[in-house]
């Protein structure tokens, strides 16, 4: 029987292959008792299990990085963090000491108990922590149960499909290595740990999709659409055929896009825009002389801070901006200060209050610890002698805020002149625009900074009071509610106003769909992931500014999303 099932598209392109599903270990544990005299053996063959999912782990940190984003050095440690800690590595031994039950079944109970605690806890970061308990247990209840965690290559050339309830960071990396076509999850949501390696790997996944796993059965036929989120099971041989040009031409064109590379990015009607990169880490660079970024307009310097459990030092820090800073030479290098807080959590550090969305985060967070910001702010200018250097203050609501953010810049500075360091004196500083409260009050931005980067990320979580994080109100989460535009749309016209660059550097920079109204309400900086920026470039290409900003007008005025969304699609036709 041929069905469809709809999910949340997190990394484009179109796979055709045969289903393999992923086995969900919880779910096939069964109990049973354990003689005597076979307690230490049972004992032994979990401390076994244990033992060779860490070493998994470890031969992926030592293997993996060739084709693997940095980022997933943080994923790793954080599982192995888990797998060490004594209330899996040793509580299920004392089950199984006092129970007499079986190893799966002592894991179960831990993992179980360990899950409820999660639930009490209203908190976005531990509830994505959740899920990196869950995959750590499921890891090593699979070793215990004797399942591969990949069926071999098909010998017919069928491609293989992955359909699990969830997948791990770690395994979406062994996915790619072993020639994995798409994956498909149960769970999962676009701003989820899997769902970021996804898109920097362009492995063409979906999740979200709930009942996947218990509706597709092994070796099933399967389309996945990743940019549309649909999977297609047991479709019939005209829809393969259909589905089979249109990843020929998916990829066709991706390689056309090549070809765009070294194209300036200029309107129709001649209008030069400005489309430059966001990293993560100074590995990220090589993506970013791929696609011919003019620039890195977001480096989010809190990936070298997460993973870990010390903090890296000045030297550090001022090593990976200056490499950052000297392979881009002339171009703009904007370093975005620390952003922790919410989702992003320092491990080994008492950040008490930081858990919060609303919380102390970003730059309330720096201000609150001076010494640690300041240490940073050293690490940037010291970097800022080797190319053209800008820092980015995150999360700013308030004139008070952007002078005590100024202040410690000028602070930073004094200490650098007083040692004799050399960095650019006349290094500009800006401000993120993520918060109501900023756009509103844009007169004391650009005021007092040198140029402005809308965050849409969070601007449209925080106008529309929904937590991105939450998979259960996803789906409000809107970038083309009328709220949201409107406060872009007057972040933009009074920067141009006032002659103040303004970028925008959240994921609307990076979705197609929205450059042209982008293009229309006056942005001419964009600044995306290195994997979506020719897509935007062409579109950039077959653009007229003039033509756009009529339309521009004409959504301004609209009313409610619906509306919006039948206007940018006659934009974008």
């Amino acid at each position: 029987m041929s069905f469809a099932i709809h999910g949340i598209g997190i990394s484009g392109g179109i796979a055709i292959g045969r289903a393999h599903l992923l086995a969900h270990g919880i779910d096939e544990v069964n109990h049973y008792a354990v003689s005597a005299t076979a307690i230490d053996q049972e004992i032994a063959r979990f401390d076994s299990a244990v033992a060779t999912v860490r070493d998994e782990l470890e031969s992926l940190k030592q293997t993996a990085f060739s084709s693997a984003p940095e980022e997933l050095n943080a994923f790793l440690n954080l599982h192995l963090m888990i797998l060490n800690d004594e209330t899996l590595a040793d509580a299920p031994r004392d089950l199984i000491r006092q129970q007499r039950c079986n190893a799966e079944w002592a894991l179960k109970q831990q993992a179980d108990t360990l899950l409820d605690q999660f639930e009490a806890i209203e908190d976005a970061y531990l509830r994505e922590r959740r899920a990196d308990v869950m995959q750590v247990v499921e890891r090593v209840l699979k070793v215990l149960l004797g399942h591969p965690g990949l069926a071999p290559h098909d010998d017919a050339g069928d491609e293989r499909i992955l359909v699990a309830r969830d997948i791990s960071p770690a395994d979406a990396i062994l996915f790619k290595q072993q020639q994995v076509a798409a994956f498909i999850t149960d769970l999962g949501g676009s701003t989820s740990h899997t769902a970021i390696l996804a898109r920097s790997l362009n492995i063409p996944s979906i999740v979200a999709l709930h009942h996947a796993w218990t509706l597709v059965r092994e070796n099933e036929l399967l389309i996945v659409d990743g940019t549309q989120g649909i999977v297609l099971v047991n479709p019939d041989e005209m829809i393969v055929n259909e589905y089979r040009l249109k990843k020929n031409q998916w990829e066709i064109e991706r390689q056309k896009l090549k070809r765009l590379r070294a194209t300036p990015a200029v309107t129709l009607d001649g209008a030069a825009i400005e489309l430059q990169a966001n990293i993560e880490l100074p590995d990220d660079m090589d993506g970013v002389a791929q696609c011919g970024a003019t620039g890195v307009g977001l480096f989010r310097s809190e990936f070298l801070f997460l993973g870990r459990l010390e903090l890296p030092s000045e030297d550090e820090q001022f090593e990976a901006y200056r490499k950052v800073a000297a392979a881009m030479k002339a171009h703009p290098v904007t370093i975005r200060t620390l952003d922790v807080g919410a989702d992003k959590r320092l491990d080994g550090l008492n950040l008490s209050g930081t858990t919060s969305a609303l919380g102390l985060r970003a730059i309330r967070y720096c201000l609150s610890e001076p010494r640690l910001f300041l240490t940073q702010l050293r690490a940037i200018l010291r970097a800022s002698q080797f190319g053209k250097v800008q820092i980015l203050i995150p999360m700013l609501s308030s004139s008070l805020e952007i002078k005590q953010a100024l202040d410690m810049v000028k602070h930073a500075k004094e200490q650098l002149r007083e040692a004799n360091i050399a960095f650019d004196a006349g290094i500009k500083v800006g401000g993120m625009i993520e918060v109501p409260a900023a756009a509103l009050a844009i007169a004391a931005f650009l005021k007092n900074l040198d140029f402005i980067s809308i965050g849409t990320n969070d601007l449209i979580q925080y106008t529309l009071a929904i937590d991105r994080t939450d998979d259960s109100v996803a789906y409000l989460y809107n970038p083309l509610h009328p709220a949201v535009l409107q406060l872009v749309a007057l972040t933009i016209k009074r920067a141009n106003r006032a002659n103040i660059p303004v970028a925008v550097c959240g994921e609307m920079a990076g979705e197609v769909a929205m450059t042209r109204l982008l293009l229309g309400l006056g942005l001419r900086q964009f600044s995306m992931h290195p994997a979506q920026l020719l897509s935007v470039k062409q579109q950039v290409l077959r653009s007229s500014i003039n033509e756009l900003q009529g339309f521009a007008r004409k959504i301004l005025l609209a009313d409610d999303s619906e509306k919006v969304e039948r206007l940018v699609g006659q934009m974008n036709a």
